[in-house]
């Protein structure tokens, strides 16, 4: 994984009265054991992969409470594994990343909240926005919407996401209904503490098996004609009251009072900390959490309660929302329920806020100005006036001394093993044209940017090959499409490979093996060094791919050969070239113990770099521009009778060889050379070096 995390899982097993000092995530591990929760399921992604990896790590616990855990190839299984709790009182929760994952999830989720659920279930989502967030900037407030499930996004402070948790799971219980719950990256992180209870063993588990299906079959309980038409108005007329009347009995939202008592602010839970962050710059709120403005804290984001909107906002002569991402469904639904309680207090909201992205503290600041310099005059301001000022001529310094700031692309980790992939396709690309390039989620997306420039759709995760097959009749070259082993084992099987045989298609397909799900931590896959006995090949070969190479990442040459007869060969059908070379990060955090052991008992290492032989480089730089390596950039010439810059490695390089693989492969120059650092050197390396000093 990419952490271990051996401390805080011993700090799941604190008992009552006992404090809990960790991050947001955490905390929420440790609420779901306190929730008595049967099972536990899920998709990495961050910023909630620390909720499943911990959950993994501990599993020795958690088989003694008869917690069941299980790692999902995907976010629809998770969400599927859910249905256990339709029939059964055994409390459920899954996590994944955001509305992508939710989007893969959709269909099993519709039908579980058709269906309803008789066990808490609760849906922890990693949400997020602008700079924040990694993918598709959209909401899962609207999946929560349309299907009638409870949507909450807790305070950012670990004791209200803990109560969070285990009213979830009640809620769900109290309206038989799913629970969504929307952490941000600043919630899953946020640091503190909380009073721990004890850990709750479950009525339903491993240890407390389930004796056989429900004793009388309940034709109601299936998402299936004639007994969803029952469920839709069970939501409404039910499901929907009854879960509006447990967030109000329980008091899941929060009123902060104010002296300026005729104005109020409207705020999605975890836009919180972020508010009081700028009503402390205006001057309106202290370090202890006292506000001048009444503040309506929205725990429970969905559904909405009409008599709290009425009760807030009915002595007030304007409200103002702040809710991120788009569009606005909480000021459209508050608006809804003022007019129909004929209420004339004043709504803003998207009006003085962007309506998309991330909302930042200079964003806030300048939302509540224009809203309080309109509403409450009376109010000084000034001093959030003097630092969006200050902020603004910092701006200005900074761009007149500095100029335009360069871009600064994400790129691959140094050494990685999809670098050469790309290397090669675009030494191939120089020769016969470029292809059409279908990209997938995952680390290869960063071979869209310079120095590849590879990648003209990206589509969803695992999806890259069933996108390019639209290209594919259109096209004079073979579509190429590229994924992770990730991707494959996700969606990329079915929706790509089986698709394609299925329909007699052309084109090229990489697999990049690096053996995890890389870019979410590294998790472990069917395919990965530990699951050797399930192979990429195997399953390709089963399917019925005909054409099929394994190739060595590192090797250039050989990839640029494979590469080139994928792309050139009249064989038609399907051609899958599987670029096999382990995640360097996750080889690199394998290797450092055992070295850091072999160097502490003495013991000789031997270490390879690559480096630039100064006199020999010519200042073309076709390596950096067919590598992109971070470790491979320039300095000033050593010799003054000549100007360009020449190439050089600097410290960081880990030996994976591709500088001097796409030298030799594009026949570029001689300069590159390899060199091997000796820790602990022995006798026999000693005399040779003391030989090849004196020939210096």
């Amino acid at each position: 994984m990419e952490r271990q995390f051996t401390r805080e899982i011993e700090s799941l097993r604190l008992g009552d009265g006992e404090t809990f000092h960790g991050e947001g995530i955490l905390a929420v591990t440790k609420a779901l054991l306190q929730s008595g929760v049967s099972y536990v399921g899920g998709y990495q992604g961050a910023p909630v992969s620390h909720l499943l990896d911990v959950m993994v790590q501990a599993r020795d616990y958690l088989d003694d409470l008869g917690v069941h855990v299980e790692a999902c190839t995907s976010e629809a299984s998770a969400a599927a594994m859910l249905g256990a709790s339709i029939n059964y009182p055994a409390r459920g929760a899954v996590t994944w990343k955001s509305v992508v994952g939710t989007n893969v999830a959709a269909d099993a989720l519709s039908y579980l909240a058709s269906a309803g659920v008789m066990g808490g279930t609760l849906i922890v989502l990693g949400e997020d926005y602008g700079e924040g967030g990694v993918v598709a900037q959209e909401r899962s407030h609207s999946f929560a919407m349309k299907s009638l499930m409870w949507l909450l996004d807790p305070r950012p402070n670990l004791t209200t996401i803990v109560d969070m948790v285990e009213h979830g799971f009640a809620l769900s219980e109290a309206s038989n209904t799913p629970v969504m719950m929307e952490l941000r990256i600043r919630a899953c992180h946020v640091q503190g503490s909380f009073t721990a209870k004890n850990n709750i063993a479950p009525a339903v588990s491993m240890r407390h098996m389930l004796e056989g299906p429900p004793k009388e079959f309940i034709y109601d309980r299936l998402a299936h004609p004639p007994a969803i038409f029952r469920q839709e108005k069970l939501k409404n007329d039910v499901r929907l009251p009854a879960a509006r009347k447990y967030i109000a009995e329980h008091k899941l939202n929060e009123v902060f009072a104010g002296d300026v008592a005729d104005v109020g602010l409207v705020v999605q839970g975890g836009l919180y900390n972020g508010l009081m962050r700028a009503l402390r710059l205006l001057g309106l709120a202290d370090d202890f959490g006292g506000c001048r403005i009444p503040i309506y804290v929205l725990n429970a984001v969905y559904p909405i309660l009409p008599e709290e909107v009425a009760s807030f906002a009915g002595s007030k002569k304007a409200i103002f929302v702040l809710e991120e991402g788009q569009p606005e469904f909480i000021e459209q639904e508050i608006a809804t329920h003022l007019r129909r309680a004929d209420l004339q207090t004043k709504l803003h909201g998207k009006d003085f806020l962007q309506m998309a992205g991330d909302y930042n503290t200079e964003l806030l600041v300048s939302g509540l100005t224009k809203f309080l310099a309109q509403h409450a005059p009376q109010l000084d301001l000034s001093s959030g006036s003097r630092w969006l000022n200050s902020i603004q001529s910092t701006k200005e310094k900074a761009a007149a001394s500095l100029g335009a700031m360069p871009q600064r692309p994400p790129t691959f980790c140094v050494g990685c093993p999809e670098r050469p992939v790309f290397s090669a396709m675009k030494l191939v690309a120089q020769d016969i044209g470029r292809p059409h390039v279908s990209m997938d989620v995952g680390c290869h997306a960063f071979a869209s940017f310079e120095p590849f420039s590879q990648g003209n759709t990206l589509l969803g995760y695992g999806m890259s090959l069933a996108s390019a097959a639209g290209v594919t009749p259109m096209s004079a070259r073979r579509p190429v499409a590229v994924m992770g082993d990730g991707g494959f084992w996700h969606n990329g099987l079915l929706s790509g490979v089986a698709s394609n045989l299925m329909n007699k298609g052309d084109g090229v397909l990489v697999i990049m093996k690096n053996g995890y799900a890389s870019a979410t931590g590294t998790q472990e896959l069917l395919s990965s060094p530990k699951n050797s006995e399930h192979s990429i090949e195997d399953t390709l070969h089963g399917i019925g791919v005909k054409w099929l190479r394994t190739v060595d990442n590192y090797d250039v040459g050989a990839m640029t050969k494979t590469y080139r007869e994928a792309m050139t060969t009249e064989q038609k059908g399907l051609k899958v070239i599987v670029a096999e070379g382990e995640c360097q990060l996750e080889r690199q955090r394998r290797l450092r113990p055992v070295v850091a052991k072999d160097l502490s008992e003495g013991k000789r290492t031997v270490r390879v770099k690559y480096g630039v032989d100064e006199d020999t480089c010519t200042g073309d730089h076709s390596c950096i521009r067919l590598s992109g390596c971070p470790t491979l950039t320039v300095k000033d010439n050593p010799d003054p009778l000549r100007r360009d810059p020449v190439a050089t490695v600097i410290d960081g390089c880990v030996g994976c060889g591709l500088c001097g693989e796409n030298a030799h492969a594009a026949i570029l120059c001689p300069s590159f050379y390899r060199a091997e650092v000796v820790q602990n050197p022995n006798l026999l390396d000693r005399t040779l070096q003391s030989i090849r000093n004196i020939f210096k």
